[in-house]
């Protein structure tokens, strides 16, 4: 199951910007002489489309797409007995500045809020990732929040498994309505597999679009647009193929 996972990954990995628009280019360049025609359509829609994904205007009108839930209201949290954050977003394995693992900034915007939330109900906290990554949750949010999360699940490889994990863990304690903390653009699909894993869930989104003001600077390519253009599809992507498997029980929780 592990193996079969990993390649899901390295597939999406291949599909995603840049490397899915890099590739598309490449086989123009291969194609230039045997199909002229083919190779310029290929190397048009492979560097165009890199091109205005990595635009702010594109990359923010297709997150716009993903996010369906506003900003949490901590009184929709009245009888939530815990706080589950998702894994996602990068760690190291060995900081050497901390001397030990650490989430990177996608990921620390998560432990953040989580840590915020916590701050503000006095919920405890349930991380779930997959090795080497939940360690990082746990020890950034001790380190770094003085806060040592009660449950830790780190054999979580993706959306499906954290939900899975994660209420196993929370039933064992009798818990049964949690207040649930991703990035926005990942919170409609994490909704769903935690609800169909048998818990009750107050959305918490992080990392949520802010308006923008159009100018210029919308239509420049940035590192930070290509980042959420690719985060943005790869939901878009994801949350068809998830009703799919639910739909016909391929992949369906206990």
């Amino acid at each position: 199951m592990l193996m079969l996972l990993r390649i899901k990954t390295l597939l999406k990995s291949v599909i995603l910007p840049p490397a899915g628009p890099l590739l598309l280019a490449i086989l123009g360049v291969l194609l230039v002489r045997r199909r002229p025609l083919l190779a310029r359509t290929c190397l048009i829609l492979g560097l165009g489309s890199l091109w205005l994904l990595s635009t702010p205007l594109v990359s923010d009108a297709l997150l716009g797409l993903t996010e369906h839930y506003p900003p949490v209201d901590l009184r929709s949290a009245a009888g939530a007995q815990a706080i589950v954050i998702l894994g996602g977003g990068g760690q190291r394995a060995f900081a050497p500045e901390y001397g030990g693992p650490a989430a990177e900034p996608l990921m620390l915007e998560r432990l953040s809020y989580g840590a915020y939330i916590a701050r503000k109900t006095g919920l405890p906290i349930l991380v779930t990732g997959f090795q080497i990554e939940a360690s990082a949750m746990r020890d950034t949010l001790l380190r770094n929040f003085d806060i040592d999360a009660r449950w830790v699940d780190d054999e979580a490889y993706d959306t499906f498994e954290n939900a899975r994990n994660s209420v196993r863990l929370l039933k064992a304690g009798a818990v049964h309505r949690v207040v649930l903390v991703t990035h926005a653009s990942h919170m409609w699909r994490s909704v769903h597999e935690f609800t169909a894993a048998g818990v009750e869930v107050v959305p918490a989104p992080v990392g949520m679009l802010a308006e923008r003001e159009l100018g210029i600077f919308s239509f420049v390519p940035n590192p930070a647009a290509l980042l959420r253009a690719c985060a943005a599809i790869n939901e878009l992507l994801g949350e068809p193929v998830r009703a799919f498997l639910a739909a016909s029980h391929l992949r369906a929780h206990e």
